[in-house]
């Protein structure tokens, strides 16, 4: 059992690592110095170094996840300051992340089932660009490995806090209101963050992408994935 001056140790190391990499982040203005990934390589070379068990650190760094609630809600606040623009065009960003969830679930799913040949991992690999506990709920009703999707979905929000923006401005993709659904829908409420600092835009539609991108796959993902599996 850690001690209270253990846990606010480790606590107080978590969120310093963190504001250090933001620091140096916004000083230097490189992508691979991206505060969340920097942190958790800073935090599993001291779990390993200190021999301190992560169910450990969990517990007594459970006041920092209880955070992580009202940093979502905060996200709602763009999301209410550009609600007006987004009346206008609802009906086109309904049909347009409903044919891209489609899109991804059926690419990802045949192609690592085609490659694989394990239904299990295919099944979690095609739900990876959605907020977690949504994700893993799908998994497993449709007996995929809930532990494939949490990673895919944490790869998923690096490569879109990291790269996302970068690749998007590379194709031409240079609206606000387009990168912020792209990055949203793929890579959910961190590549949100993490485009939230560009703008308000940014954030909001980011935001809207990761509610609606969310709600139309938890709808279709458990009708669609068995009948892919019927075609392979």
């Amino acid at each position: 059992m850690m001690t209270i001056l253990s846990a606010l140790l480790l606590c107080t190391l978590t969120v310093a690592t963190y504001q250090v990499s933001a620091l140096l982040q916004r000083r230097y203005k490189k992508f691979w110095l991206n505060p969340m990934l920097i942190t958790i390589i800073a935090v599993i070379a001291i779990l390993s170094i200190t021999h301190v068990d992560y169910h450990a650190y969990k517990q007594s760094t459970q006041w920092l996840s209880a955070l992580l609630e009202p940093a979502v809600v905060i996200l709602g606040y763009p999301l209410f300051q550009q609600l007006s623009a987004i009346r206008k065009q609802w009906k086109r960003i309904v049909i347009l992340l409903s044919w891209a969830a489609a899109f991804v679930i059926s690419i990802s799913y045949l192609i690592t089932l085609y490659l694989i040949e394990i239904p299990a991992i295919a099944v979690s690999l095609s739900l990876k660009s959605i907020t977690t506990p949504i994700a893993i709920a799908i998994t497993e009703q449709l007996a995929g490995n809930s532990a494939i999707t949490a990673f895919a979905i944490i790869l998923a929000g690096f490569f879109g806090a990291i790269w996302g923006v970068k690749w998007l401005n590379f194709i031409n993709v240079t609206s606000p209101t387009a990168q912020g659904l792209a990055i949203g829908t793929a890579s959910h409420a961190l590549g949100t963050a993490t485009i939230s600092q560009l703008s308000y835009q940014h954030a909001a539609y980011g935001s809207l992408a990761i509610i609606i991108s969310a709600t139309i796959t938890a709808v279709i993902a458990p009708y669609m994935i068995p009948m892919l599996d019927i075609l392979m």
